[in-house]
């Protein structure tokens, strides 16, 4: 998985965790024995500013050792570059952008990141309920209705007919914070 966006950490830990059960869930299939140092599974989160005791309790055990972290902006040349070559030792990778919510930000990102999806897998844009907010709610951010990660993703599948929003979450979830954020890779 790849996640741009890591704040306290929450859902890289979370991933992570689901990580580890299907690699549990692989060797108890296969007889294979796991090394816990080594898992074939990892989450790699990408922010702007990791601070400090963030990333000690990111990377303290149980989950630490299945989480890579860059620094940097999500949509930086090096940082791409990074991720790009860091993708390239997996062969099924979901894609997670939870960054910054401005339509520009999320485009570059999707532009970015989103080809790094595998067929079959997601690139989930989150935050694209912004769209159907009121602009009061958005409060002193950059982003609001018209400026936000909907708008970027209808932009984006102009372009990107490898991908098609997969509704089947929409009406899966209560409460959700991504409508038509689900991105599917079907080529």
């Amino acid at each position: 998985m790849i996640e741009t966006g890591i704040a306290h950490g929450g859902s890289l830990i979370m991933n992570a965790s689901f990580l580890s059960m299907l690699d549990y869930c692989d060797a108890l299939a296969t007889g294979e024995l796991l090394d816990p140092k080594r898992p074939k599974r990892r989450v790699l989160g990408i922010d702007i500013d990791i601070r400090e005791h963030n990333l000690k309790a990111i990377e303290a055990p149980p989950m630490g050792n299945r989480i890579d972290m860059l620094q940097g902006s999500s949509i930086a040349s090096e940082i791409i570059a990074k991720v790009n070559e860091y993708a390239q030792n997996y062969s099924c990778i979901l894609i997670s952008l939870d960054s910054n919510h401005t339509h520009d930000h999320v485009l570059a990102e999707l532009e970015a990141y989103a080809s790094l999806t595998s067929v079959n897998s997601y690139c989930v844009v989150f935050d694209t309920i912004i769209e159907d907010m009121m602009k009061e709610q958005s409060g002193d951010r950059p982003w609001g209705p018209g400026n936000n990660p909907k708008t970027a993703v209808k932009e984006f599948l102009k372009n990107h007919s490898e991908f098609e929003i997969d509704k089947s979450f929409d009406s899966k979830l209560l409460i959700g914070v991504a409508p038509d954020g689900y991105l599917k890779r079907i080529y």
